[in-house]
């Protein structure tokens, strides 16, 4: 299975206590398919990662927002740019997977995630 970096959308989300994040060698599986972000009322996420270090995101609202991710250590962070710039970096552990690869986390606001790399840019 190829690995790959996952991150939470509500803007990136740590892993919940107890939950061991681990570091990947490979981001392929994430630039080319979509990480979902599930709340407990149903409403979910998306977010796509590209190559360039630009990210685009699907808020539940329906609204799309952009911006630019980094990697800083074993943790991958998000900045907003568009619509708005928000001068705030939200950061979260690297989990490892592929397409497939389901895990739990919590927004920036606690709430709990359910998260999953799904395949393709839908």
């Amino acid at each position: 299975m190829k690995r790959a970096l996952f991150l939470s959308f509500a803007l990136m989300a740590a892993p919940l206590p107890g939950q061991a994040a681990t570091q990947t060698v490979s981001m392929e599986a994430v630039f080319d398919n979509t990480i979902v972000s599930t709340y407990p009322s149903g409403r979910s996420t998306r977010l796509w990662l590209n190559r360039d270090g630009s990210y685009s995101a699907r808020r539940t609202n329906g609204k799309a927002t952009a911006g630019r991710w980094s990697r800083k250590g074993d943790r991958v962070c998000l900045r907003q740019t568009r619509p708005i710039a928000i001068p705030l970096t939200f950061c979260s552990k690297i989990v490892s997977g592929g397409v497939g690869t389901r895990w739990e986390s919590r927004s920036p606001k606690g709430e709990p995630l359910k998260n999953r790399l799904v395949a393709g840019r839908n």
